[in-house]
């Protein structure tokens, strides 16, 4: 079983934004290589000032960041590209990984998978075009699982640099398990270096999966690591046992993601909403996790929600 393996931060839209990656990089460390959120277009052919913000070299203290995108239309991935290029990326990571409705209707993400031409296209005229470094972020399918095995013929045709397999279909979201058996047909079946996802929320977890796919030596943390951040560095320590002072790192972790978003986002709701977005992964870790964020929720004041905080801290110290 490989020792030396890499571990990524998967993007989540809204959570794993630069300072939610800095802080995490700073307190808990264990990510090698941490992906931004995906860039949007929305029918303009201009790179919104969130995700600039967001790919700024200055707010980026990480190792590692690769910036990734979500289209299904080459000139918009051939804009995208020639903005990361001017920050100075070399890769950019392509979305077809999204299980969310409003963008699997529209043909992106994972409702993309089933059109290989498409995918063929953009591809084709990616590197005909730009010098870009190409990876991508998939589903296995939205409908099913065999349909990723449909886009590996016209994958293998460029020099894409891995492929990281979410090991669901966009149709589940996040619900029910994830589908190992599909996810050995992908290994058994592309030419290309794969990265593993899904539902790495434990040390054990991460061992067990590691004995399952001992070829594999990428490692994606998505939801397992906004709700418990001490997960890298327990994995890379082969460890179930927390610091001593868990509860005052991660206290540290959460004034500081506070203080930053309160100060960026105006006004006591859009804060509320934020820290309540991550209250609802965080109070999994928490031995009582429904009676951690109903405190969270209740609080409708900051006030209120800095008393809830020291409740739930001082629930567990």
């Amino acid at each position: 079983m490989a020792n030396n393996f890499t571990l990524l931060s998967s993007p989540l839209q809204g959570f794993t934004e630069f300072r939610f990656r800095n802080a995490v990089h700073k307190y808990f460390g264990g990510i090698d290589t941490f992906y931004a959120p995906y860039i949007r277009f929305n029918n303009k052919p201009v790179i919104s000032s969130k995700y600039q913000r967001d790919l700024q070299l200055e707010n980026n203290l990480v190792p590692e960041l690769i910036p990734q995108v979500m289209t299904n239309d080459a000139d918009e991935f051939i804009t995208a590209v020639k903005y990361i290029r001017s920050l100075g990326y070399k890769e950019l990571n392509w979305n077809l990984g999204c299980p969310y409705p409003m963008v699997t209707k529209k043909g992106m993400g994972s409702g993309l998978i089933c059109d290989p031409a498409k995918i063929d296209h953009i591809l084709k005229r990616v590197h005909a075009e730009t010098d870009v470094i190409v990876s991508m972020k998939m589903r296995m399918g939205y409908l099913e699982p065999t349909e990723i095995l449909g886009t590996f013929p016209i994958l293998e045709k460029y020099p894409i640099k891995n492929i990281a397999i979410h090991a669901r279909i966009g149709k589940q979201l996040y619900k029910g398990g994830v589908d190992l058996e599909s996810f050995q047909k992908c290994l058994d079946t592309s030419k290309h270096k794969l990265y593993y996802n899904g539902d790495i929320t434990t040390v054990a977890g991460f061992r067990q999966m590691q004995t399952l796919f001992p070829s594999i030596d990428h490692w994606m943390l998505g939801r397992g690591l906004i709700a418990d951040p001490f997960l890298p560095s327990m994995i890379r320590a082969n460890t179930e046992l927390y610091p001593e002072n868990r509860w005052e790192i991660f206290r540290e972790f959460h004034d500081t993601l506070y203080k930053e978003y309160d100060e960026f986002l105006q006004g006591p709701t859009p804060i509320k909403m934020k820290m309540q977005g991550f209250w609802e992964y965080w109070s999994q870790t928490f031995p009582n996790p429904q009676k951690t964020f109903k405190a969270i929720k209740k609080a409708n004041n900051p006030r209120a929600y800095q008393q809830a905080v020291n409740d739930n801290l001082k629930s567990v110290s």
